[in-house]
Order: structure tokens, then sequence, then C-alpha cells
């Protein structure tokens, strides 16, 4: 059994992977078993505390990668200064994980809205929602993990991704909206399963009369249909993100806690955020330059400077000073400038 424990994988022993697993699912545990164990509305001002709570959490774990941690020297670019190189790259890739969840949060209000999902039982659907974000970035992380540091010029596909990412996202305006009642998964869903007209309190499955044989057999409720949706979601913006991380850093440990952290935040964050989206609509312009400026320091690093020697090696910290900056200075424009134009229709 020890053994087991002090076995290495991808990098880390696996008793520290059972550590940071049995933290977070602790949280989850006070949030959902003590803290919101009846259902209700969580405020605004709730919803901030919790996501101060998780970001202090993030912010604690940084500095346990910074001082504590032993990163496994097969994932950096120098054997010097390790620790200093981990922690960088973390705060680089919860910075970044962070603000690509953004748009996340605004598909969950719609939603949301389409399953008319009442407000009380919206934290229930999240919670289970974050579980499922866990397993599948887990999946995704460790499969990208084996690719990239096996065949480094997979990096090289990222960066093509992220680029091309970042220039349709600066290039698509504000884009079509989302429509629910189009989507063909839903109504797969619908044609194959169960599902009752109405939600039935917090309850994903219930027990009715069958229409026809009038026994008692298991239904879905939309609330389960909205919780599919969100996971579905998940996996669609785990795509975008899943490479944006693993352009900042090769180590899995760093990559996976840096976006458990961000989902713990951002949905716990979700009934402040979701009343004010559209505050941020600008902060996707920061990002999408953040997404390019991560594709082109691929090619710069990995191409450029280790292949071709040409250029010198950028260190990881002006990745995070780019980060900081660009993604900062989108959302302070974001907060003046959505401000004006609110005073302007106001007046």
């Amino acid at each position: 059994m020890m053994d087991f424990l002090t076995a290495a994988y991808a990098g880390q022993p696996v008793w520290l992977w059972l550590c940071f697993l049995s933290i977070v699912l602790a949280l989850l545990w006070l949030d959902l078993g003590v803290i919101n164990r009846k259902d209700g509305v969580i405020s605004p001002a709730k919803s901030a505390l919790m996501w101060a709570g998780f970001a202090s959490l993030a912010v604690l774990f940084g500095l346990y990668v910074g001082f504590v941690y032993e990163p496994d020297p097969r994932y950096y670019s120098s054997p010097d200064n390790l620790n200093q190189q981990a922690v960088i790259q973390y705060f680089t890739g919860y910075l970044l994980e962070t603000a690509l969840a953004f748009d996340n949060i605004f598909v969950i209000s719609l939603i949301f809205t389409y399953f008319a999902v009442p407000r009380e039982y919206q934290h229930r659907v999240l919670f289970w929602g974050i579980i499922g974000a866990i397993v599948f970035r887990a999946i995704f992380i460790s499969l990208g993990a084996a690719v990239v540091n096996s065949w480094t010029w997979v990096l090289f596909i990222f960066a093509a991704f992220l680029i091309w990412t970042g220039w349709k996202m600066l290039a698509s305006g504000d884009g079509e909206p989302m429509k629910l009642e189009d989507n063909k998964f839903v109504n797969f869903m619908r044609k194959r399963m169960r599902v009752t007209d109405k939600i039935e309190n917090h309850n994903f499955f219930v027990r009715k009369p069958h229409p026809v044989t009038g026994k008692m057999v298991l239904w879905a409720t939309p609330l389960f249909l909205a919780l599919i949706m969100v996971e579905a979601a998940d996996i669609v913006f785990a795509v975008d993100s899943v490479p944006a991380i693993f352009a900042v850093t090769r180590d899995p440990f760093i990559v996976y806690t840096s976006n458990i952290f961000a989902i713990l935040g951002l949905r716990s964050m979700y009934f402040m955020l979701a009343a004010a989206v559209e505050r941020f609509k600008y902060l996707k312009y920061g990002l999408s330059a953040v997404l390019v400026l991560i594709g082109v320091k691929i090619i710069w690093n990995f191409g450029l400077s280790k292949e071709l020697e040409l250029v010198p090696y950028l260190e990881p910290h002006w990745s995070l000073l780019a980060t900081i900056g660009l993604l900062g200075g989108a959302l302070l424009y974001s907060l003046h400038r959505t401000r004006h134009d609110r005073l302007q229709a106001a007046e």
C-alpha cells in the first residue's frame, strides 16, 4: 500500500495528488453539506465571500508551490530556480483559466434561463457541475500531458490553435447568441429519456407512474438536463483552456491545480457575475490578445530560441506580467466603458 502512495504519477507522488483531491472534496462537502445545506438564493455578497475564500486558498497554494513543492525538472526549461518557475507558471495559469471561465459563466446563465431553473436550486447544479469538471479536466490533462511530454512538437500545433482562437475571438465581435431550443443534444436527450414537464423540487430524478403501464418508473427532471448541459459546456471550454494552460506550463500537477482553483472560484462567484456579465463585455479582447501572445511565445521559445538559437529565451515571468497587464487593462476598460454607456443611455 505504501509503495502505491509513493509511486510517481505525472512527476509527483500519488499521495500528493490524493491530498489535493481530498482537500478539494472536503471544501465541496463544506460548501453543500454545511454552508449551503438548505436550498436558498445565494446573495451577491455571499457569492463574493465564497469566491474570496477560494481565491485565498488558491494564493496559499501558490505559496506552497513556491516554497515547499518539489517540481520535476523534466517539465521545466532550466534546472535552476525550479520553484520560482513553478509558482510563476501556476499563477499565470490560474489567471488565464479564470479569464477563460468568464464565457462559461455567461453560457451557464443561458442554460439556467432556458430550463427555468429557480435561483434556489442553481447552486446545487453548479456544485455537481464542479464534480464533473474535476473528473473531466483530470482526463483531458492526463491525455494532454502524455502527448505534450512525449512529442514536444505538438506544442507548435497548440501555438497555431491558440493564435487562431485568439484571432477568431477578436474578429467575431459579439457573435451569434446561443439558442438552446435548437440544440441537438438537448433534443436528443428529451427523445431518449423520460423527462418531467417541470422541475420537481431540487431532485435530478423522481419516481412517477409510466404513462402506459402505470408502473412507478424513474423520470429525469429538467434540472438533470440543465446539469448535463453545464457539463457539456465545460467540456467544450476545456478544448480551449487545456491547450492554453499547456502552453504556459508542461507540469501536469501545476496544470491541474490551477485549473481546479480557477473553476472553484468562478463558479462560487457565479451569482454575482451572472447579474453583471455585460459589464465584462470587453474582457474577451484582452483574453484574445493573451492567447495570441502565448501562441507566439511557444514559437519564440521552442522554435526560434531552442531549435534555431536566433533569439534569447523568454522567461516565464514575462508571460505573467503580460497576462496581468492585458487582462487587467481589458477588465478596467470594460468597467469604465460599460459605465459610460449606461450614463449615456440614462441621459
